[in-house]
């Protein structure tokens, strides 16, 4: 085992296997997923739940996959035969209510709820009127309608006709024993400011309680952990029984590599099945799952929670040792550790992305290792996954840039007082307040109105910085290397010129 070689297949044919098994754009997007791909950790399981109204997770997490997983009746099927917690054996009906594409026939886009927040439209009865249209027959008045604005007005100026199509729709899935549950996802697509988005959120949030008393209709709603700030979202009646109920959905060390065979076991190239008898021959035991005429491999998940027995596989992969001996790590730990953000989370895309660069990098060199992935190789692709992750942030939040470029070079942990040093030479926070806290165009940091500590409160709460116990400031691999920062012995930052 030391060698990290399988008794079936060589470094090569792994490498070769991995290359076609590992997805090369790891953002899903919306796309259906591949029902091979489906790897269900326990604690998502419990999200997919019709009764559970609101799923949290960091961006990567698996928000937008299962969206999109549960709108594919094959990938409902495939979840009600994999575990009975998800509660999916009855039929389901599945409609979208929000995403992040543009759909003005399904639902509102960020410039039609501009416009009916501006007319002084209530949160709630937007959302349920994307609802009503939904459960509305061709003849119902709201389908009759073609503009977001008069269904919004007949749902507004009706209740009892909506009340009693509801009710009527209701008993109709009751007697079939079918669900039927609305999907939203990408609500920071909804709107340009915070503001607007915690409002629309807190309505979402309402309309899915309102829901709750149905007996067969549902609202589920996929938000990122920021978007639930309970001071903000959930200031009305029962609110915090609505968060208190939430999934979170997480990806411990385990099921980042359960995710990992499940992409080798079910790749469309022949070394698959090799894979999965070579790894079975470690103890990685597989068993079949038939929906319709295929067959989907996963590993039973007794053994996902055999770290060692996970550990010794990866290493026949890799090698034991992130250098030439044990003091540079093993890297079954390793990669997880450095892909965690502050909290400790680490995000699945991050992961399958850094052992995608890694098999190209260790295809480029097979001269200089003996084994399917060389270490030097996985460290550059841990830098890959950091630049990735920063590209992220600078989508979802463009105002992280103008705190932390200014700290390029800067090595930590540290002092807080080096962090606002860089910040005041930079006018960093003046930035901030020209860029994004005046003009509401843009979503800006949450806490900006406090100054230094309520930016470092932001960068805080997003995985960014950690406090440690001496007060100093940290930042996580993640972001420490593509933002260009040193840590002594740590992975090499990213420089400007890698596109860091």
């Amino acid at each position: 085992m030391s060698t990290g070689r399988f008794s079936l297949l060589s470094p090569s044919e792994l490498r070769f296997l991995m290359d076609h098994a590992l997805p090369k754009d790891v953002s899903l997007h919306g796309e259906a997923p591949d029902p091979g791909n489906v790897y269900l950790p326990a604690s998502h399981a419990k999200a997919l739940r019709p009764n559970t109204m609101v799923v949290e997770g960091m961006r990567g997490a698996g928000k937008s996959f299962w969206w999109a997983a549960l709108q594919q009746p094959p990938i409902r099927e495939l979840v009600a035969k994999l575990s009975p917690v998800a509660e999916l054996k009855d039929p389901i009906e599945v409609a979208v209510g929000f995403g992040e594409t543009h759909k003005p026939d399904e639902y509102p886009d960020r410039d039609m709820l501009k416009q009916l927040l501006l007319q002084g439209s209530d949160p709630r009865l937007i959302w349920k009127t994307v609802i009503v249209h939904k459960l509305s027959g061709t003849g119902d008045p709201v389908r009759r309608m073609n503009f977001w604005q008069e269904r919004y007005t007949w749902v507004r100026d009706n209740p009892e006709q909506v009340g009693r199509l509801l009710e009527a729709r209701d008993k109709e899935y009751d007697e079939k024993s079918t669900w039927f549950i609305v999907l939203f996802d990408a609500l920071d697509r909804a709107a340009d400011n915070w503001k607007n988005m915690y409002i629309l959120i807190r309505g979402l949030l309402e309309t899915a309680l309102e829901f709750r008393p149905y007996r067969r209709l549902r609202v589920k709603a996929f938000l990122r952990s920021d978007q639930l700030d309970e001071s903000r979202v959930a200031n009305f009646a029962d609110g915090s029984k609505v968060l208190s109920s939430k999934i979170v959905l997480s990806w411990p060390p385990h099921d980042l590599y359960g995710l990992f065979w499940q992409y080798l076991g079910n790749a469309a190239v022949d070394p698959a099945g090799q894979f999965r008898e070579a790894s079975a021959a470690l103890g990685l035991r597989w068993e079949g799952v038939d929906i319709g005429k295929r067959t989907i491999w996963r590993v039973v998940p007794q053994v996902i929670h055999e770290e060692t027995l996970q550990r010794e596989v990866f290493h026949a992969i890799t090698g034991p040792w992130m250098g030439r001996d044990h003091r540079r790590g093993y890297p079954y730990t390793w990669i997880p550790n450095h892909l965690s953000d502050a909290n400790q989370r680490v995000s699945p895309r991050s992961f399958l992305a850094a052992l995608r660069e890694a098999v190209e990098d260790s295809q480029n060199q097979p001269s200089k290792h003996e084994t399917a992935l060389y270490y030097e190789s996985i460290k550059r692709g841990v830098r890959k996954a950091s630049q990735i992750r920063v590209r992220e942030l600078k989508e979802d939040y463009p105002w992280v840039d103008v705190l932390m470029e200014p700290l390029r070079g800067l090595v930590v942990p540290c002092d807080f007082h080096e962090v606002v040093q860089r910040w005041e030479k930079e006018d960093s926070l003046d930035e901030l307040r020209r860029r994004f806290g005046e003009s509401g165009e843009e979503l800006a940091p949450a806490h900006l109105d406090e100054g230094v500590p309520g930016v470092r409160e932001d960068l805080e709460q997003l995985g960014i910085f950690y406090r440690m116990s001496d007060g100093r400031v940290n930042i996580p691999d993640v972001y420490r290397i593509g933002y260009g920062l040193g840590r002594k012995g740590g992975v090499k930052p990213v420089r400007p010129r890698d596109g860091g």
